[in-house]
């Protein structure tokens, strides 16, 4: 696999229908060689809009994408889609029912000699976990299997980017969890740089390198999964990368601290020109009290929800107009109508 194919897209612009509301609005995004973003937004938000430019199957309207400073999309240039090096994952595998595995992926493989195909493919099975899998036909495997040989089939090639299409939709959620780890670690043994699509906030944050929130056409927020759970660009991105927890907030005086009905809360860095606004926290942060701490907040229990491995309890806190959600380990220890005391942990946000 090449190294140094870093993806870089530049205000990326396209509307459907002249003079209609754009589906891709000046959306930027840069993925280092080697790397998995996860593109992660709601539905209309223009993710596949932005694979399908990347693949060449659209033209944009204005902006670029370039792979290791090789231009595939710009002002004056727009290079097929075969000119490219760039394979695709799409969604249910799409293999060709009438071909074997083997053929399937060696599909791709033009300008190799017969022992150099049986040698890629082979090493292509090998990688995605399916060595002697190559002479079964499409329909004798599983879907989480389907989807490894279309991951094969996209790296075969050595492309220099991979587009993946949401690639887990059509699986059992039994199945999902290893099939995404087998990817995932089957990019990473070949280096690649890769682009996932999904809707899936958990599938994100679990699977990619980076994650890019997108709204309205634009890149809401990029970075780490890390850094877009816990450090939020706004409380929408909050709201839509896992539960939050959003109160009113001031921030105090000379300290990173902000005032909120639940008591006093530590900011992650100096709120700056921000002096009211709205403080972001996630629920695991809050914790549950056998009874209030003086400054800090009281409530009553509303709604548990046991999950097994953790629990959410809704609490409606005094000097708050909606109730709170609490992340609890292990046993939930209250119930429904319990008055309970409430503090906060780490640090927030306020914006």
């Amino acid at each position: 696999m090449t190294q140094g194919n870093e993806l870089r897209v530049e205000g990326l612009t396209l509307a459907y229908t002249p003079g209609g509301a754009p589906v891709l609005d000046g959306l930027d995004l840069t993925v280092p060689a080697g790397s998995l973003a996860a593109v992660l937004g709601p539905s209309g938000c223009g993710k596949t809009t932005l694979l399908r430019i990347v693949a060449g199957f659209l033209r944009p309207d204005a902006g670029s994408v370039t792979v290791g400073g090789r231009v595939l999309t710009g002002p004056g240039t727009q290079l097929a889609p075969e000119r490219r090096r760039v394979g695709i994952v799409p969604q249910e595998g799409a293999l060709f029912p009438h071909l074997s595995v083997a053929r399937n992926i060696a599909f791709g493989l033009t300008g190799h000699d017969r022992s150099a195909r049986r040698r890629q493919v082979d090493e292509m099975l090998e990688l995605v976990g399916l060595a002697g899998y190559g002479d079964r036909m499409p329909h004798e495997l599983s879907g989480g299997q389907q989807q490894r040989v279309a991951l094969a089939r996209a790296l075969a090639p050595e492309p220099a980017v991979v587009l993946l299409d949401e690639p887990f939709n059509a699986l059992d959620a039994s199945l999902r969890t290893g099939v995404r780890a087998d990817v995932r670690a089957a990019l990473r043994a070949t280096g690649a740089t890769a682009v996932l699509v999904t809707h899936d906030q958990q599938e994100a944050l679990s699977t990619a390198d980076l994650v890019a929130v997108v709204r309205n056409g634009r890149t809401a927020q990029a970075g780490t999964p890390e850094q877009v759970y816990r450090e939020p660009a706004d409380p929408w991105v909050a709201r839509f990368v896992g539960d939050a927890v959003l109160v009113p907030g001031t921030a105090v005086s000379r300290s990173a601290t902000a005032a909120t009905p639940l008591g006093e809360v530590r900011l992650g860095a100096p709120a700056g020109a921000v002096r009211e606004g709205t403080v972001l926290l996630r629920p695991e942060q809050l914790v549950l009290l056998g009874k209030p701490e003086p400054g800090g907040a009281s409530g009553t229990v509303v709604d548990v929800c046991f999950y097994g491995h953790d629990a959410m309890v809704t609490v409606a806190v005094e000097g708050l107009d909606a109730p709170v959600d609490v992340r609890t380990q292990g046993s939930v220890g209250v119930r429904l109508g319990e008055p309970v005391g409430l503090r906060v942990t780490g640090t927030a946000t306020l914006h």
